[in-house]
């Protein structure tokens, strides 16, 4: 059974043996997953595009010394996360923090999807409200407590990967992790208990 790591691998080794092609397949694999990563640091649209080709290129020069110790994407994300933070810098930025909402990310968020079993008006209101509130959540988290939870929930990484990936304990993960779903739990709060007959 071929796992993704293993197919990756593959990839990676075609791309040391000098097949760009492999690295475009690379690229199409995870240019969507790397954009919506570094869209949660690098918060225009132009710009986030820009630091994802950027990283990229950065990993495109580096292959040759990729072995394989960890899974190609974890080592990919690694790069996108220095490459937004170093691109935030030479602007004079940190990663957001605010508690703004972005309104039509908050209205495209889809995390939310398996929440709508009954589309009635009430519950598709209780839904967007929802994923709003968790959007703002996320937003107002510092930056570790943010990617740490992303690549948890969103990107779907294990907390060993997500070790390699922000270079720390994982002890310190996990430690990130639980305060993240902390603080979107306590945003959360009040919405379910209104939204759910208190009953959570």
């Amino acid at each position: 059974m071929t796992t993704e790591r293993d197919i990756d691998q593959l990839l990676v080794d075609r791309v040391q043996r000098g097949n760009k092609k492999a690295f475009e397949l690379l690229v199409s694999k995870y240019q969507r997953k790397l954009m919506h990563l570094v869209s949660r640091l690098v918060r225009d649209q132009a710009e986030a595009e820009d630091v994802v080709h950027e990283a990229f290129i950065k990993a495109y020069r580096a292959l040759p010394q990729f072995r394989g110790d960890s899974a190609f994407y974890t080592w990919l994300y690694r790069i996108g996360i220095d490459t937004a933070k170093n691109y935030l810098v030479t602007q004079g930025r940190r990663a957001p923090t605010s508690t703004e909402a972005d309104a039509k990310e908050a209205e495209t968020f889809d995390d939310g999807e398996h929440l709508r079993d009954i589309n009635t008006p009430e519950s598709i209101l209780a839904t967007k409200q929802i994923a709003e509130t968790v959007n703002i959540a996320m937003e107002a988290l510092p930056e570790e407590l943010r990617i740490a939870i992303t690549l948890r929930e969103i990107e779907g990484l294990s907390y060993d990967e997500i070790a390699v990936v922000m270079g720390c304990p994982i002890g310190t993960v996990r430690s990130r992790i639980f305060r993240a779903r902390e603080a979107i739990a306590d945003k959360l709060r009040p919405l379910l208990d209104t939204a759910v007959d208190k009953r959570w």
